[in-house]
């Protein structure tokens, strides 16, 4: 069944506004002139690309209020964290528009006459998600525009506002970027056709796979950030209150729903006592937050916890799915590997947190998922925090901070988090042609 393009507003479930699907007709449109515009853009010098991508990151600061009030409309993000989001949007393009002439020149090999270019490769299709509206079409799309393809964008059927205002935003810009309201089949057909040259996608684990299966048989190349289970590593501190909150705060962002949470707090024996009570006394004096993105969304969160609670795990506050799409702030303890929270991403308020007795069980418990995004760990000793961050096996590690976030930093993950990165230096160079070039001497 095909899902409609709406706006819904997250507490009441009203709908808003209907978007008409696009025809195959429309599909066929938009592959035709992505293809053109590539054919046009690739060879535009990259200072002058650094250019178009300065007016985008100019376009995003100057649209910035109007961007936090459609994704606060569209899927509940607080006011403050949309002009947070669309602040992250103009670093990225400011970042590629700085630093990608150099990531992209011609680097010279050891080998006499021997050197390897960047090149474009085409037409690329990103599938993007809800969460994060703006952030996520900024990380695929700049470096990929700056590099010299073309993006053809679907985004997520509950943001079509979002989806239609960055398309505006960007092309007013002068670059290549078509918007386009596709369904599921019709993703296959873009994914099949010769003209898109590459996938990124950003969703869910089982999405994720069905996007990989479809790319890898039509041997196009996709890039996927999918869900994360990312741990939280105490391993001692010298101020439970301050490091609680800072665990509270993070988990609680977006309300939740971030792909790199941190969804598993892992505190070893002598501080997991001090440590949950300070949690429950964040969530009790918390302020009620707004609604997640969806009631469905909110009826998740509540299905894994409600699983776990009935199956043994303590439910220490919150727990109350409210109308709409309200879900309260909620801590949990005792999951077990026989609960759907300890092994499916609980994408919502919810804190988890493990006790554990030792370094290395909190390794091992760190490294049981089929998770990999994220990680981070905690102690008054670096050093000591360190050497337990280099055993886990995620994209991402962090010491004595739950995530660090620039433009300038890679972002990406591993296992059941998906391959390929995004940003940084490493983001630029996903989807273009690696291309030797020889000259004889």
């Amino acid at each position: 069944m095909t899902r409609p393009y709406a706006v819904t507003e997250p507490a009441t479930g009203q709908v808003l506004e209907l978007f008409a699907p696009a025809t195959d007709a429309r599909v066929q449109s938009a592959l035709s002139t992505a293809d053109k515009l590539f054919a046009d853009w690739r060879a535009v010098p990259v200072t002058e690309r650094a250019a178009v991508l300065r007016r985008i990151a100019r376009a995003f600061a100057g649209h910035a209020e109007e961007l936090a009030a459609t994704m606060a409309l569209e899927m509940g993000k607080p006011h403050a964290e949309g002009l947070e989001e669309a602040d992250s949007c103009r670093e990225i393009f400011e970042y590629y528009a700085t630093e990608g002439p150099g990531l992209l020149a011609d680097e010279p090999l050891p080998t006499p006459g021997a050197v390897l270019q960047k090149r474009p490769i085409g037409a690329l299709l990103g599938i993007m998600p809800w969460n994060f509206p703006c952030y996520q079409v900024a990380r695929f799309a700049a470096p990929n525009l700056m590099a010299g393809n073309a993006i053809v964008l679907k985004h997520a059927e509950s943001v079509p506002r979002s989806a239609l205002a960055l398309e505006r935003l960007i092309t007013d810009a002068g670059a290549p970027y078509v918007n386009l309201f596709a369904t599921h089949p019709q993703v296959e057909t873009i994914i099949a056709d010769p003209r898109i040259q590459g996938v990124s996608f950003t969703g869910s684990e089982r999405a994720g796979s069905a996007v990989a299966a479809l790319a890898g048989q039509h041997l196009k190349k996709c890039v996927l950030e999918l869900g994360g289970s990312d741990p939280f590593v105490v391993l001692d501190t010298d101020d439970v209150d301050a490091l609680a909150a800072t665990a509270w705060s993070f988990r609680m962002y977006n309300k939740g729903q971030a792909c790199n949470s941190n969804k598993r707090i892992i505190v070893l024996a002598g501080h997991y006592d001090a440590f949950v009570a300070a949690l429950v006394a964040r969530a009790e004096e918390q302020t009620p937050p707004g609604p997640l993105a969806s009631r469905a969304a909110a009826e998740t969160v509540a299905a894994l916890v409600d699983d776990a609670v009935a199956r043994g795990a303590t439910l220490h506050t919150g727990g109350v799915l409210g109308p709409g799409a309200f879900y309260s702030p909620t801590v949990l303890t005792g999951v077990t590997d026989q609960m759907r929270a300890f092994h499916e991403e609980l994408f919502g308020p919810v804190a988890v947190v493990y006790r554990v007795g030792s370094e290395q069980e909190a390794v091992d418990l760190a490294n049981r998922s089929a998770f990999g995004l994220g990680a981070s760990v905690f102690s008054a000793d670096p050093a000591r925090a360190a050497g337990v961050a280099d055993l886990l096996d995620a994209g991402m590690v962090n010491v004595n901070t739950p995530a660090a976030t620039s433009a300038a930093l890679p972002f990406g993950g591993t296992k059941r988090s998906g391959f390929g990165r995004e940003l940084g230096p490493l983001g630029i160079t996903e989807f273009v042609n690696q291309r030797l070039f020889f000259t004889a001497g």
